[in-house]
């Protein structure tokens, strides 16, 4: 069953209406159109309503929907019922066919490639080359045949003008291998084919021209119904198709050439005198042999005269009558395109045909059929067309009446329910009335075309109410019955009605009225297409002997062939129903949609679907569909079996008296059961879905914090291992750092893990702690001072001032030197170097500094260094330097009287520089006190920072010293720097 709509699109099973009638099957049809669902099932079989404009439901999003589902899983779809067959096919290695039927206008051609569109999408998903050439060629086929095969009629845009049935063959994995084509071509009926107005529309000027063809369709006899808007696009989409397939250029410009030529034929007009029958303009005639590569000549004789042979075997020519040249010329083009459809249709199956098949290697080759047929007609003026096609739907509507009795009482059998006998209209009666031999329709019309001597249509109905029983057929007993005209009528009872028949131009439609020199006028053409197609023609006119078969029992055998072909297949239906005449999409003609309902057998079917039980299905989707509507049930039973849990659920709403149980299936016997079951099944589901998100939501986050807790497990094992590893590897390459003789300086650390990075720094800091006090503990207590000035001094002149004095010894107390006549402090921070003053006057005297740990002092060396000037050390608040090499100082106090002065480099050693000495000895003298001692470094002695307000001397130095502007101090004296 299929997956129950709303209430507002009605009923998507008409298995499951209230009451099989016309009248609510036709209201649940015409909702179901005019709410947009134009599918609805009867059990298996699909009933399909044309919508007559563009529905978004055969995407790729709905393939996927569908494929692999059971009917019942979705909306009833054609996609649903080629799965179904595909299925079958598949799993069990069976045969199966889809029959596609419906009048002309219902939908018939498009359902037919809807569903081959289906099978190709869900076939070869590995993409083999191979079997995608094969799809192609598949899908490419049907835009040629409906373009040869199918016509633009007043009634439909794309009438079928022929039956179609493809044999699609499948390997064992499921994958198309190849196919089969059989048309069932009505030559005798219908003429002209959509292509022909194509090749009008879509072809090049140039290619006209050398048809000699005009562009307008209006213009022929054949093409005058009517062009559609899509006959240029069309025949582009045709000649791109043929090359697809496999058609070679000069085998397309062939059929471009028998269209043209059939074109040119429908326009060829006789006249005749008292003696004889004459063509009316030889041009035409020219060009149609220079299309088909004959005679001119030839041809013109065909067209005019009837090879005869005698008895005795002799050969005579006999002339036609106006008339009897019309029907040679119309059998002639008919038989034309008839044979280039049959031609086109053998070329696309040896392209298609499945090659170098062996079943011991390949598996066997199952096959799924669709079939493609026009449906029953029933018109005002029917004639020997619609005898055939009607005659054709008897035959299938047997074979589905058959197969469907048969398999609901071999499924009621197996299931062990007692099968009730069930009324139904057996037309076999009519399929005999129509074929059996020597006594059927067929047989008296085939006996008339062979009887010698003047037989009219009249004269063989007057045969068919002779032999034949009036209770199928009513011949006119009585002119006074005003239904049916005297001599002219017959009818017939079948299945979707009574249909009456005019026997007008019966015989000349059955006879086979293409004379044998048109035969052997194609067979001797030069164009090697037209003489492939024409092989009857090699026979000269004595050794023809035998009558060919004639129009209905060619017919008959094609359709007997198709009707054994399809018993042997499992088939599944497809019933088209065209809504109205108006081609509108949104009118339902209840009459005539009503009228097909009823020939199409649908409301039987119904019928014989719903004898005894509307609805089945095995206890297993039964409770699989239903188990939450029990509580015995739900969420799974403790009982024995399914069945048992299934009769748990029956007994639970009371409708054990409305049921059976097979042996393997559940029989509800009306739909309202089912439909109490599927509204308490709706009005569950959404607390199940609630609950299920729920569950659904908490199982998800446990399973995120059970991910969680082992991710940060691992992380930790994983970080504790770099750790221990980082560790280990520190502690290998250190090992010996004791008794290097670098204490591991030079020794290189290892990457540390991105978590021990800020643990990794400390650690490099407490080696180098530890190296460095291994370092200090090495060096004397006397050199101690000496050290402590020189770290001090490094990390302030470092990378700053090239040269400070680093790598000379610092003696600090310059007084105990007895070379220097100073006068020796003992807490001396600083020796009291040599300076220059220079007055106002630019007179220069010595001077000398002595820095002690309290005091700063400026001395009078010529006597005995005089303390000249005491600044207290704290009163300093930093000193400048520059980044050269002269020896320029400013030292800066709280109040502003900035100190600038020039050591000498002294007379122990004249290149060394003292200013490291002194910015040492007083950073680390503030260090140790505590206290902030900035000290800058300038780029020249301008730039050293002096503050105040002090006069500006111009002071004249010796040569190789550096000119610059000194700031006078407020205390009136500058220093310079001598030259020794």
């Amino acid at each position: 069953m299929a997956e129950l709509e709303g209430l507002e699109f009605g009923k998507s099973d008409f298995v499951l209406l209230d009451e099989v009638t016309m009248e609510q099957f036709m209201e649940n049809l015409k909702l179901r159109f005019e709410k947009g669902r134009i599918y609805t099932y009867i059990g298996e079989v699909v009933v399909s309503v044309n919508p007559y404009r563009q529905m978004d439901i055969y995407g790729n999003d709905t393939i996927a929907a569908y494929r692999g589902r059971e009917l019942y899983e979705n909306p009833p779809h054609l996609y649903a019922v080629s799965d179904a067959a595909y299925k079958a096919m598949k799993r069990r290695a069976k045969d199966t066919c889809i029959v596609i039927s419906g009048e002309s206008g219902a939908g018939k051609t498009e359902a037919s490639k809807y569903i081959m569109q289906y099978i190709a999408a869900i076939t070869n998903p590995s993409q083999r080359a191979e079997v995608e050439s094969v799809k192609n060629v598949l899908l490419k086929s049907n835009c040629v045949l409906e373009a040869f095969g199918n016509a633009k009629t007043n009634r439909n845009d794309n009438s079928s003008r022929f039956g179609k049935y493809m044999d699609i063959n499948f390997n064992f994995n499921g994958d198309p291998t190849g196919g089969h084509i059989n048309n069932y071509l009505l030559e005798k009926v219908r003429g002209g084919g959509r292509d022909d107005r194509g090749l009008l529309r879509g072809g090049s000027d140039d290619m006209l021209r050398s048809f000699h063809l005009q562009s307008d369709p209006a213009v022929y006899a054949y093409t005058k119904e009517g062009t559609s808007n899509n006959d240029r696009s069309s025949h582009r989409a045709v000649m791109s198709a043929l090359e697809v397939i496999g058609f070679s250029k000069e085998e397309i410009n062939s059929v471009c050439q028998i269209l043209a030529s059939i074109l040119l034929l429908g326009n060829v007009q006789f006249e005749s005198d008292s003696e004889s029958v004459q063509i009316r303009g030889l041009e035409a005639v020219g060009h149609i042999a220079e299309l088909t590569a004959t005679d001119p000549e030839g041809l013109g004789k065909s067209l005019l005269f009837r090879t005869v042979a005698t008895g005795g075997g002799d050969v005579i020519e006999k002339g036609h009558t106006e008339q009897q040249a019309c029907f040679g010329r119309d059998a002639f083009a008919k038989a034309l395109y008839d044979r280039l459809f049959g031609w086109i249709v053998g070329r696309i199956n040896s392209v298609i045909e499945v090659k170098d098949y062996n079943p011991v290697l390949h598996g066997k080759n199952t096959v799924i059929g669709v079939l493609d047929i026009y449906g029953f007609e029933i018109f005002e003026n029917n004639s020997f067309e619609q005898f055939c096609i009607n005659y054709c739907n008897e035959k299938l509507q047997q074979l589905f009446i058959e197969v469907i009795l048969r398999q609901e009482q071999g499924e009621y059998q197996r299931e062990g329910i007692t099968w009730r006998h069930i009324d139904y209209f057996n037309n076999q009666i009519i399929v005999d009335l129509v074929e059996q031999p020597h006594k059927g329709i067929i047989s008296i019309l085939d006996e008339a075309c062979l009887t010698v001597g003047k037989i009219t249509d009249t004269v063989c109905l007057d045969s068919m109410n002779t032999k034949l029983p009036s209770t199928r057929t009513t011949p006119p007993l009585s002119p006074t019955d005003k239904t049916m005209d005297f001599q002219k009528h017959f009818r017939i009872r079948h299945y979707a009605g009574d249909v009456t028949y005019s026997v007008e131009g019966f015989l000349d439609k059955n006879k086979d009225l293409l004379f044998q020199d048109f035969k052997r006028l194609m067979y001797n053409s030069s164009n090697p297409v037209l003489r492939e197609m024409w092989p009857d023609g090699q026979l000269s006119i004595t050794e023809v002997t035998k009558r060919p078969l004639t129009a209905a029992t060619l017919f008959k055998n094609s359709i007997v062939a198709l009707v054994d072909k399809l018993a042997c297949k499992e088939p599944y239906y497809v019933r088209c129903i065209k809504p109205n005449e108006m081609k509108s999409a949104v009118l339902f003609d209840d009459a005539r949609c009503q009228h097909q309902v009823a020939y199409l057998g649908l409301l039987e079917n119904v019928m014989v679907r719903r004898a005894g039980f509307a609805y089945r299905q095995p206890y297993a989707r039964v409770l699989q569909r239903y188990k939450m509507t029990c509580e015995y049930t739900w969420p799974n039973h403790l009982m024995a079996s399914d069945r048992q849990a299934v009769e748990a659920i029956v007994n639970h709403y009371g409708f054990q008296d409305d049921v059976a149980y097979g042996h393997t299936k559940l029989f509800v016997r009306t739909p309202r059961s089912l439909f109490a079951l599927e509204q308490e099944r709706a009005a569950v589901i959404p607390i199940l879905v609630l609950f299920l998100q729920k569950v659904w939501r908490g199982a998800l986050a446990r399973m995120r914090c059970r991910r969680m807790r082992a991710i940060y497990a691992i992380m930790g094992c994983y970080k504790r291992y770099k750790v221990k590893a980082h560790f280990w590897e520190v502690v290998r390459r250190f090992a010996n750092v004791r008794t290097m003789a670098d204490y591991g300086k030079s020794v290189e650390w290892p990457t540390p893990p991105a978590t021990l990075l800020q643990f990794h720094s400390n650690t490099v800091m407490l080696h180098r702690r530890w190296w460095a006090r291994q370092i200090v503990k090495n060096i004397p207590p006397s050199d101690m001072l000496e050290v402590r000035a020189k770290v001090a001094a490094q990390s302030t002149l470092s990378g700053e001032r090239k040269d400070w004095g680093f790598g000379r010894a610092w003696e600090r107390d310059y007084l105990a030197n007895v070379r220097i006549t100073l006068i020796s402090f003992s807490f001396l921070r600083f020796p009291p170097p040599v300076l220059s003053q220079v007055n106002r006057f630019n007179k220069s005297t010595d001077r000398g500094l002595l820095v002690t740990d309290k005091y700063v002092y400026k001395l009078e060396p010529r006597k005995q260094y005089k303390v000249l000037k005491r600044l207290p050390l704290d009163a300093f608040t930093g000193l400048s330097v520059t980044s050269g090499a002269d020896q320029m100082v400013a030292l800066h106090t709280s109040s502003e009287d900035d100190v600038l002065l020039c050591l000498q480099r002294g007379e122990l050693c004249p290149n060394q520089d003292r200013v490291g000495e002194l910015v040492g000895a007083l950073v680390d003298h503030f260090t140790r006190s505590k206290r902030n001692f900035p000290v800058k470094v300038c780029r020249s002695a301008v730039q050293l920072h002096m503050r105040g307000k002090p006069k500006s001397v111009t002071v004249e130095t010796k040569p190789g010293q550096t000119n610059a502007d000194f700031k006078k101090s407020r205390d009136g004296f500058i220093l310079l720097v001598p030259g020794n």
